[in-house]
């Protein structure tokens, strides 16, 4: 099966590497770099897929339960901006791969002084004759520093500037997703890469990893009732779930700071004390914006008001201008 897949994919990547681009690497004097931009080629394709089966699957469903109806929805088209900016360039992605060498040359230094250095499955008796048990453990791993990086994004005042951008939305949709700022992503991705590198994750399973979970986080802002059940939801993050993190006062307030930090699995928020189980639909959004605070409207003023309060927060000001 995945084969029907791949090999229609490959040919596809292939034709449009041959026909567009391989050209113009040639007419620059970049051939060298070939196998880079065919990589980034088959990276973007699978962006492209990503977001058509989202708007395949998640539209309809949003249309079907919304928990809100808005008239204006002028709001959301910086997120579909951030979308295909993500999707389509994959910041995670690009860290990841160009982490991978300075990576291996520290790691062919320390061989040269006879120190190997371990990875998840040597240090797990049994993982590397077992793909799927080292590919759920390494999935594990991710998700928990994921867990604590966003726990740092809500406690520490100069991260939560940039980060409230993403909060910030009170248009909530499977777009907002990808509402980050430039600056906030390039800190989580680089720290997610790193940990990825240090236990061995291999470039292939770190891109599923990636793919996977950037699903189950477009489902989880959704606008829709969606619920998994008592059960389901202390399993993976749904959307109910996720709009607890999103609720005006209770996603950004109170002894952490928020609540439901988790990206897929809720059970380090049950393991931590930071987990909210609770029925409700609460309106999105910062409860500053009530009092009219403004967090931009468009991609590049977001990105601006962003090192604003960023800049005001390190110089211990307000955290927004």
């Amino acid at each position: 099966m995945i084969d029907v897949v791949k090999q229609p994919f490959i040919a596809v990547q292939s034709w449009l590497f041959e026909q567009a681009l391989q050209p113009l690497l040639f007419a620059l004097e970049l051939m060298p770099f070939a196998e880079n931009v065919y990589d980034g080629l088959g990276v973007a394709m699978l962006g492209v897929l990503e977001i058509a089966v989202l708007c395949l699957l998640l539209k309809p469903l949003e249309a079907w339960r919304p928990v809100e109806r808005w008239n204006e929805k002028r709001a959301v088209r910086a997120d579909v901006i951030y979308t295909w900016l993500n999707r389509l360039g994959v910041l995670p992605l690009l860290i990841f791969f160009l982490l991978v060498v300075p990576v291996d040359e520290i790691d062919a230094w320390l061989r040269m002084h006879d120190i190997v250095r371990p990875n998840i499955e040597d240090l797990i008796p049994g993982l590397e004759r077992n793909s799927l048990g080292a590919f759920v453990v390494m999935l594990l791993i991710l998700d928990f520093v994921e867990y604590w990086l966003h726990r740092g994004q809500h406690r520490f005042n100069w991260w939560w500037a940039l980060h409230s951008l993403h909060h910030s939305q009170r248009q909530m949709t499977f777009w907002t997703d990808d509402r980050n700022h430039v600056v906030d992503d390039l800190i989580t991705s680089a720290a997610v890469a790193l940990v990825a590198l240090a236990i061995g994750v291999p470039s292939n399973q770190y891109v599923t990893i990636i793919i996977a979970g950037r699903m189950v986080e477009s489902l989880s802002h959704v606008n829709a009732r969606v619920s998994f059940g008592w059960l389901g939801e202390r399993l993976l993050v749904s959307p109910r779930f996720h709009r607890a993190h999103h609720a005006i006062g209770v996603g950004h307030e109170g002894q952490y700071r928020g609540c439901n930090f988790a990206t897929l699995f809720p059970v380090w928020d049950v393991l931590f004390r930071s987990a909210n189980f609770t029925s409700a639909w609460e309106p999105t959004g910062i409860r500053d914006q009530l009092e009219g605070r403004d967090y931009g409207l468009g991609f590049w003023r977001q990105q601006w008001l962003g090192l604003l309060r960023m800049k005001n927060a390190l110089s211990g000001r307000p955290a927004s201008p």
